[in-house]
């Protein structure tokens, strides 16, 4: 019999997906398969309303029921590198974090060497979050955006988006939240609290395929942002000009049809769901992680203490082991699946001091996780251990 798998690497990619969105895409595939926005016959249109849809549940589902200001992409990467490049100008300022993925820290790294953009970074604490204040401080009269992780792919840290969004916008900055990690598993209510642009993966916490991302942007911020890809849209076809609308303005080419219409279908999981009831799952799960690790002497926890300061993701270093071959001890004997090294965010493993042990060994959980799951990782670390 086959060894069960457990999986806790969904801060990568989330799975198992719920079956719903694998018939998403299955029909697609096999029954569908139409481009979206291309052309009239029934299963064209079938496909346009579908991916209306879906704008409309990412929509509902962050708060707001402007669907147009849904654009999808090819990926979370995908909507901050729109975001960043689309954005900033020559000479501008922005202010980021210690704590960013490189899918902003190389943007930026790239225009402040193309455009002279200069860059702040601001440390978090010693619980691995931002103090909203130090972002006001960092504030210049030439600061354009400040741009901030909502949750850290490293420690879970919980950063205090809404507080720093109302420094941002008392001071006339605009802000880019990556939602990557926090998508699907915190609420951010984009109706209360309305961030200029909003960028998230579709294949992490909302439970969709590979290749799929989205980005949420306030009106008033879209005539700002200019667009980075030009091309076909299925609409105005008889200009050479990029259309200015939105959607089509930012998004040219044919979408992924068949990674948006499972996107959809796990949207509706999670409404249906609820995100609340979803994330109280994980992190009762979380804290059965923890609690275990704190028994183990040689275990260091990186990442808030309190839980309400984090989400299902959990990194640690262990005294005398390299993160990555006790990420192979894990999936090799015990077929416990994680993730070792830098995560692709080194400014975070600098502040953590772990840049010269190799990183961290992290686990991140998912909804579809059992606490029986949990136990067997914590039996496999400890028999590791000794």
């Amino acid at each position: 019999m086959a060894r069960e798998r457990i999986y806790l690497d969904n801060a990568a990619t989330s799975w198992p997906k719920p079956a719903s969105v694998v018939e998403a895409v299955h029909d697609h595939l096999t029954k569908l398969g139409a481009c979206a926005g291309r052309s009239g016959y029934r299963e064209a249109n079938e496909v346009e309303r579908l991916i209306g849809d879906a704008r409309k549940q990412i929509a509902y589902l962050f708060g707001t029921h402007v669907q147009e200001q849904v654009i999808f992409g090819h990926n979370g990467t995908d909507m901050l590198n729109l975001a960043l490049h689309g954005l900033l100008r020559r000479g501008d300022h922005v202010i980021t974090t210690s704590v960013e993925h490189n899918s902003v820290l190389r943007p930026l790294s790239t225009m402040r060497e193309m455009l002279d953009v200069d860059v702040t970074y601001v440390q978090p604490g010693e619980d691995g979050r931002v103090d909203p204040n130090a972002i006001g401080e960092a504030i210049r009269d030439n600061t354009r955006l400040v741009a901030i992780t909502h949750v850290s792919n490293v420690t879970g840290a919980i950063q205090p988006v809404e507080e720093i969004f109302a420094i941002a916008k008392d001071r006339g900055v605009r802000m880019l939240v990556d939602a990557a990690q926090s998508a699907g598993h915190l609420d951010l209510n984009l109706g209360e609290t309305p961030i200029d642009m909003v960028a998230f993966s579709g294949h992490k916490g909302l439970l969709g395929p590979l290749g799929t991302g989205a980005m949420i942007l306030q009106a008033d911020i879209a005539e700002e942002l200019q667009s980075q890809r030009q091309g076909g849209t299925g609409t105005k076809s008889e200009s050479d000009q990029q259309p200015t609308e939105l959607p089509s303005k930012f998004e040219s080419g044919n979408p992924n049809v068949t990674g948006i219409l499972g996107l959809r279908a796990g949207v509706e999981y999670i409404r249906e769901q609820t995100v609340t009831a979803l994330n109280r799952h994980c992190m009762h799960n979380t804290a059965r992680l923890l609690e275990g690790l704190k028994t183990m002497p040689t275990v260091r926890i990186l990442g808030p203490e309190n839980l309400e300061h984090r989400t299902s993701v959990v990194s640690i270093i262990v005294e005398s082991f390299d993160p990555h071959e006790l990420a192979t001890a894990l999936d090799s004997a015990f077929g416990v699946q994680c993730r070792a090294g830098l995560h692709c965010a080194p400014l975070m493993h600098q502040h953590l001091g772990t840049i010269g042990i190799g990183g961290t060994l992290r686990f991140s959980l998912g909804i579809f996780n059992t606490a029986e799951q949990i136990d067997r990782t914590l039996e496999a670390m400890q028999a590791i251990l000794r």
